[in-house]
């Protein structure tokens, strides 16, 4: 027998999530069977958790968690073997499939990464998803070139944003980091950030469809009127890594920082990468994120502090990263 977390639904169609014992035959079928050590809160976690699913469950009982990190137990796969360190992210793990937020997990051995040397479990999970699409982002703007302006950081105070920003100032970008949150700037400026912009600065719809070149890239976590204003504010030929919408998915924008400016827009999936860009985005994080910054990141939590922290994330209301413990 061994814990989860499992959201079940009642004949409302509400589900509610409570931490259940179960065994390994209640397990989905797979390659590899996982002892789960950490997984993490991620946004998709919060709205998997919520008591529609969030569109995204689609049958229960289901255990949410779209990360996890752990030790091998079992593998039909000779890829890997008990014993062996392993991370996974994406596909899609946590809302169709069975998830994290349990002490064990039987996956696809294809949805498994090794963990590089330089991590620990623990680490990848304050890592997570999050940290993955960060580097992800950081990736694709030096491939089309960081100009010699600030990199912008939206959302800089949120699990994808924290990391971004120590990665980049890890790497000698100066970064300027937005926010809602004032309390958290001597956070962010703890991380690397050299500026910090109040989010209702630059959180409005664009007036002009050009402004002033003032950003050498951007990683955006926000979307929606944000985003349309700061294409607008990017030098020229710079790039606008885009991998979220916390605030909406609407784009009020214009052709014209794309015409005029030749600025690119990349769009940042992280859920179906290429196992190769997996191993070279987790291969980068360890040695180009600071560990010690990544501390600074963590809050501890347990399998049973899950649902609250899936509507404190829904509400924008909670900072850095969350690593859950789901054996404490």
């Amino acid at each position: 027998m061994f814990n989860a977390l499992v959201m079940t639904q009642d004949e409302d169609g509400k589900a509610t999530a409570a931490v259940q014992q179960l065994e390994l035959d209640d397990l989905p079928e797979g390659d590899v069977t996982v002892a789960v050590e950490y997984s993490t809160v991620n946004y998709k976690d919060g709205l998997c958790m919520s008591p529609k699913g969030g569109g995204l469950v689609r049958k229960y009982p289901h255990v949410p968690g779209i990360d996890f990190a752990g030790t091998v137990e079992a593998s039909a796969d000779d890829r890997y073997k008990p014993g062996d360190k392993v991370v996974l992210t994406g596909w899609r793990v946590g809302e169709a499939h069975w998830g994290g937020y349990t002490q064990k997990a039987r996956v696809k051995a294809d949805w498994l990464v090794p963990l590089p040397e330089g991590l620990d479990t623990r680490r990848a999970m304050a890592v997570g998803t999050a940290g993955f699409t960060s580097m992800l982002a950081v990736m694709a703007l030096e491939d089309h070139g960081i100009k010699k302006g600030p990199v912008l950081v939206t959302g800089a105070a949120g699990g994808v944003g924290s990391v971004a920003v120590a990665i980049l100032a890890n790497l000698g970008h100066k970064v300027a980091a937005v926010t809602g949150r004032p309390e958290t700037s001597d956070y962010l400026k703890s991380l690397g950030a050299d500026q910090i912009v109040a989010r209702e600065d630059i959180n409005e719809a664009i007036k002009r469809p050009l402004e002033g070149e003032t950003w050498g890239g951007c990683v955006d976590a926000v979307g929606g009127e944000m985003l349309a204003r700061v294409l607008g504010q990017m030098e020229y030929g710079a790039s606008v890594a885009a991998v979220g919408l916390a605030g909406g998915a609407s784009f009020p924008g214009t052709v014209i920082p794309f015409l005029l400016r030749g600025v690119n827009l990349l769009g940042i999936d992280s859920v179906m990468q290429p196992y190769e860009n997996r191993l070279r985005a987790w291969q980068r994080i360890s040695t180009d994120l600071p560990m010690d910054k990544l501390e600074d990141m963590i809050v501890p939590a347990t399998l049973s502090d899950l649902p609250k922290l899936g509507a404190d994330i829904l509400g924008g209301q909670v900072k850095g990263r969350v690593v859950v413990d789901v054996n404490s």
